[in-house]
Order: structure tokens, then sequence, then C-alpha cells
């Protein structure tokens, strides 16, 4: 995935997460899921400029 990519994914998900923590527990599955996805697309986009800079 190009960075363009997880920028715009990351933004994406960061908007539901945070429509999900407005109306449900934060213990919620679903939330615990998108939180976790999110994070997955963060350290895949640290990874991604890390990477990029090295070079």
């Amino acid at each position: 995935m190009f960075a363009l990519e997880l920028i715009l994914k990351i933004e994406e998900l960061r908007l539901e997460l945070n429509k999900l923590a407005a109306c449900k527990r934060l213990a919620d599955r679903e939330l615990i899921i998108v939180s976790q996805r999110l994070d997955e697309l963060l350290n895949e986009y640290h990874r991604l400029i890390l990477e990029q800079q090295s070079k």
C-alpha cells in the first residue's frame, strides 16, 4: 500500500472509531476491532516512512 492510500484509510478508520466511541462502550467488540485495525495501519505507515528515510 502506498503512503497516500494508508493516510486515507487511517483517516477513514479514525473517523469511524470516533463515531463508535461516541455511542458505544469502550470495551465494545466492534470498537476494539476498529481500534486494532487502525493500530495496524499506523504501524504499517510508520514502517513505510522509516523505509523511505533509510533510502
